[in-house]
């Protein structure tokens, strides 16, 4: 019974982290539409950041004890992230990609990437590491931020004026996002935990696989929405600015916090995850993700799903 209780419980705050992400980045977009900054910037800061905010939540409510699920949630999202949001968005429709995002924001993505495996050699992500992953947090949050600048300043381009009423209830959206945040990241954390217990599973494993996969639901849900809508750049650089925000925002606040223990297994996830990167690189030559790479990638994951949770 108690098996059956978690397992909705589960279900129920990854759900609520869906929902919250969902609201958060809906009350993010439509305030920084109103300043005219690109679509690609707002992929890449205001939806990325908000799609984020569940593996923060999930990661806060793990720290400390349950060190191991933030270190499984953010390789696991990060893999996710290409493999099963911007391979099932590829299979539905081709994406045009930027030639500057291949060459300038994938790279970023890669060498933080690498900065994580360099961290972790000894062992541990110490609060030493955090504290550094949070300065590369604010030296990309500068570089955004000029970025947009530059756009602005090229473009000409002027905020709108707006009325109060859609600041507000941006604002609402934002705090209701937040607070539906919280209460899923702890059910979905309190209740994974005890079914790993239950099924013999590791903590490591549960984060890979089962939280990894829910909180990467908004991505999923917010990329397909935004290229089904024509916005590819936003479906795009809403992954590539994920999954920088996974490695030095919440894996920066998860070390931070209380430390996280490296072990030796997770280097094989390490470089899954920087080989799901790198696949990205392929479009360099045609600016495009199609099809047959999107089907790669969607089975690519499907099997490191199913070597990671039955090795």
């Amino acid at each position: 019974m108690e098996i059956v209780q978690s397992g909705i419980l589960t279900i129920v705050g990854l759900a609520l982290l869906c929902f919250g992400g969902n609201w958060l980045v809906s009350g993010g977009v439509t305030i920084a539409k109103k300043f005219r900054i690109s679509n690609l910037v707002i992929g890449m800061t205001i939806v990325a950041y908000g799609t984020s905010t569940p593996e923060l939540a999930a990661s806060i409510a793990a720290a400390g004890e349950h060190s191991t699920i933030i270190l499984g949630n953010i390789i696991g999202s990060n893999i996710a992230n290409v493999g099963m949001v911007i391979g099932i968005a590829a299979i539905l429709v081709p994406l045009a990609v930027r030639k500057s995002v291949l060459k300038k924001e994938i790279p970023i993505m890669l060498a933080v990437s690498v900065l994580l495996v360099l961290i972790s050699i000894d062992g541990e992500l110490s609060q030493y590491d955090g504290i550094l992953l949070l300065g590369g947090l604010g030296a990309f949050a500068i570089y955004t931020f000029k970025d947009a600048m530059k756009q602005r300043k090229e473009n000409n381009e002027k905020s709108e004026p707006s009325k109060n009423n859609i600041y507000l209830k941006s604002a609402g959206l934002i705090g209701l996002g937040i607070g539906l945040l919280y209460i899923g990241a702890i059910l979905t954390v309190d209740n994974a935990v005890i079914l790993a217990k239950e099924f013999g599973l590791s903590e490591k494993i549960i984060g890979l696989t089962v939280i990894a996969i829910g909180t990467s639901l908004p991505e999923l849900i917010t990329s397909i929405i935004a290229i089904r809508k024509g916005h590819t750049d936003i479906g795009v650089g809403n992954i590539i600015g994920s999954n920088i925000y996974n490695i030095l925002m919440i894996m920066g606040v998860g070390a931070t916090l209380g430390g996280v223990m490296i072990s030796s297994d997770v280097y094989v996830d390490y470089a899954i995850m920087i080989i799901f990167s790198l696949s990205l690189l392929i479009a360099l030559k045609t600016g495009i993700i199609n099809r047959v790479m999107g089907v790669c990638l969607a089975v690519g994951y499907a099997a490191y799903l199913a070597v990671t949770f039955f090795k």
